[in-house]
């Protein structure tokens, strides 16, 4: 009698099952390969350039996407603008008459408007469109 193995369709035991393609279940196909920038990373930097000192964060990290660069140029030298005027109305607000009136009336109005304007660039950068501020946007594009 000849020896047949026990798992060969001659002996009647079942087949082995045939090869797949498919990964077996609980594994992940692998990883693609290199870091791709999604839309949401650069959404997130957009978000970032506007968020007063935030602004350091998509400058010194997306050296290379030049629209984060730009916003976060703009993000930054708009704060510094917006610094300036709380220095100067700080100081002009110490005068007698006319300091009770800026420190009332102005500088709420003034901060407010700069949040605004933020508020604006902000959904101007997610659309992908570049908010133009006076003064502000002609020293971003002289900026290297």
């Amino acid at each position: 009698m000849s020896e047949i193995p026990p798992n060969t369709p001659e002996s009647g035991g079942t087949p082995p099952p045939p090869p797949s393609s498919t990964p077996p279940p609980g594994s992940s196909p692998p990883p693609p390969s290199g870091p791709a920038p999604s839309s949401t990373d650069n959404t997130v930097m957009l978000v970032l350039s506007y968020l007063w000192i935030l602004a350091l964060i998509p400058l010194l990290t997306e050296k290379d996407n030049q629209d984060v660069q730009w916003h976060a140029k703009n993000g930054i030298l708009f704060l510094a603008a917006e610094f300036g005027a709380w220095v100067v109305l700080t100081i002009v607000s110490f005068l007698p008459v006319v300091g009770w009136i800026v420190g009332c009336g102005l500088i709420p109005i003034v901060f407010l408007g700069f949040l605004v304007v933020r508020i604006l660039a902000i959904i101007k950068a997610t659309r992908g469109e570049k908010f133009k501020l006076p003064i502000v946007s002609d020293y971003v594009e002289q900026w290297k």
